[in-house]
């Protein structure tokens, strides 16, 4: 008896040992934002700020939570049956529901205008140089993502929109020399760490959206236009590509592009080995 005591009480222990380390954690921000909201891994610069929003609203929300459970319980108690004979045609005259209800706006607009409307302005208006980014157009199409970079003299060949065709998505011209050197890959993206990336996104055929979960980046491929967006990798790793936008039938097979992140070295060295393949070629 005494050891299934001794037993039952070391598992109590080691369980509220579990809980409190749990729950520390869970009430700094990081430790919230993975532990209880699961947020997915991190792997940007520019995707913490995402993340401290998500946690900032959903803290506002446990807080909303929380106190509505307690004011219903309280309406609950304070004006039950039994305490009130009589029914009363005034009812409360507190200020304090007022008071609340402004310190929820005002909290609101914080997030809004403070951290949210800085954030968006951000992401569509400040992006690094070409010079100091690593600089990758892609092509998103049905349903695939194509992807070219400047080959080791940096700049891109010349394109024509006249020239695009199912095996030439990019609209290169054959015939400058620029772009002999330049590289293209499908479905598997390589970039260094630590370096901004600058992307150039455009879709062949219908709207795409690429989505890397991962770098906290979303932005809608539109035929015709070719759209900015930037993140920067902290962590060496193989991240998916989703497309968030409904895209046909095959739209499922999108999830199998990669963003593949790298040493400067190894980056280099894969550059390097891919750099002169830029011819135009089919992939479907």
């Amino acid at each position: 008896m005494k050891d299934w005591f001794a037993h039952l009480w070391q598992m109590v222990s080691d369980a509220s040992a579990w809980l409190w380390h749990f729950l520390g954690d869970a009430c700094t921000r990081d430790g919230f934002a993975h532990r209880v909201l699961g947020l997915p891994e991190l792997a940007s610069a520019n995707g913490k700020a995402v993340d401290n929003l998500m946690v900032y609203v959903h803290w506002l929300m446990l807080a909303l939570f929380v106190g509505w459970v307690i004011y219903f319980g309280y309406v609950l108690f304070r004006f039950n049956a039994a305490r009130n004979l009589k029914a009363s045609y005034v009812g409360s005259k507190s200020k304090l529901p007022s008071y609340v209800e402004l310190a929820i706006v005002a909290i609101e607009a914080v997030l809004l205008l403070g951290i949210a409307v800085p954030l968006w302005a951000k992401n569509v208006n400040q992006f690094p140089r070409p010079e100091d980014a690593t600089v990758i157009q892609i092509v998103a199409q049905q349903f695939a993502w194509n992807a070219r970079y400047p080959g080791p003299d940096g700049k891109f060949g010349r394109q024509d929109m006249k020239l695009v065709a199912e095996n030439n998505v990019f609209g290169i011209d054959p015939t400058d020399p620029a772009g002999k050197d330049d590289v293209q890959v499908f479905n598997e993206i390589h970039v260094p760490v630590n370096k901004p990336v600058l992307i150039y996104l455009s879709s062949k055929d219908v709207i795409h959206s690429l989505k890397l979960v991962a770098m906290r980046l979303t932005q809608d491929a539109i035929p015709g236009l070719r759209i900015p967006c930037t993140f920067t990798p902290t962590k060496i790793g193989r991240y998916q590509i989703e497309c968030a936008q409904l895209c046909g039938n095959g739209h499922a097979a999108m999830a199998g592009g990669f963003v593949v992140v790298q040493s400067p070295a190894d980056y280099a060295a894969w550059l390097a080995g891919k750099s002169g393949s830029a011819a135009p070629q089919s992939f479907e």
